[in-house]
């Protein structure tokens, strides 16, 4: 099996896909669909609501169609509001994932507002709450045989290093190790690797430019005026240092998916072949990085 490529999975936002509104043109599905195809790639994230179909054999024929797997993915949900029931909103969502032969569901921890370009913090009671419904959804996913993971994300209650700490030492949920969100809200995402290997549960590889990362944690720029101004690039390319990461999960025995993703946005319906050109540049330095690690 090999150690990199059968693992590899895209995801709709490196096409500018995103749940966000008024985050920019939004690509039809067959386009995005086709381009991971054409790419060689052979699972991907399901993209926000309405990028797919909500039925769920629905969903599961039109990646059938594209031969893509499903991998799940990326489920905003608000955790820290008593007035809401996440299990009611996660259970439907849970059905379509059975469907589709799905087997991780990333949660973001949604604030409540539109977007990711404010910071939210929680008190001790919010935070009491918010664990107990995330350890609520990590065993009804399990129960389905999902597994759910939290993904650390600017504008999200779990943004910080103080924020990320809290989910592993006060809930049994693992981590969606995503190295751009984490590096951009102050974690080192190659150390959190090294230490918490065991609780790695899904990776989103991204690769920043440092320098915008920076601008956006000081409240200089928004995370939106961020993206706009070129904060992901394709893998290798930035600061992160994927490839040590990699090799670190690799050398700890993760097992799971590795999703490429930049987070993209797109005034306009590209003139040219569009966002599909970097995410051709990030396969092919996974693709290298595969073949130096081969004895």
């Amino acid at each position: 099996m090999s150690t990199i490529t059968s693992r590899l999975a895209a995801a709709p936002i490196s096409w500018g896909v995103c749940e966000v509104p008024g985050w920019g043109y939004q690509l039809e599905a067959d386009r995005v669909l086709s381009e991971m195809t054409e790419l060689g790639i052979t699972a991907t994230e399901f993209g926000p609501a309405g990028f797919l179909p909500e039925q769920a054999t629905e969903r599961a024929e039109v990646l059938k169609r594209h031969n893509l797997q499903a991998i799940g993915g990326f489920f905003p949900v608000i955790l820290h509001d008593a007035a809401k029931d996440p299990l009611k909103a996660v259970s439907a969502e849970l059905e379509a994932y059975q469907a589709a032969g799905a087997s991780i569901m990333v949660l973001a921890a949604e604030t409540g507002v539109a977007g990711y370009d404010q910071r939210h913090e929680l008190d001790a009671d919010g935070w009491n709450l918010f664990g107990r419904n995330l350890d609520a959804i990590v065993k009804a996913a399990a129960d389905r045989g999902i597994q759910a993971v939290v993904h650390p994300h600017v504008g999200t209650m779990i943004e910080t290093t103080s924020d990320v700490n809290r989910v592993l030492n006060d809930t049994a949920a693992n981590l969606c190790l995503d190295t751009g969100h984490l590096l951009i809200g102050g974690t080192d995402p190659g150390q959190l690797a090294r230490d918490y290997a065991s609780r790695i549960g899904h990776t989103h590889l991204k690769d920043v430019r440092k320098t915008v990362a920076e601008r956006v944690q000081n409240g200089e720029i928004s995370y939106t005026d961020g993206v706009k101004t070129g904060m992901y690039v394709p893998l290798g390319q930035g600061d992160v240092g994927i490839a040590g990461i990699v090799r670190d999960l690799l050398a700890a025995g993760y097992g799971g998916w590795f999703t490429m993703e930049q987070d993209t946005i797109l005034e306009t319906e590209p003139a040219d072949e569009g966002p599909v050109r970097d995410v051709r540049q990030s396969v092919a330095f996974l693709r290298d990085l595969e073949a130096g690690l081969a004895p």
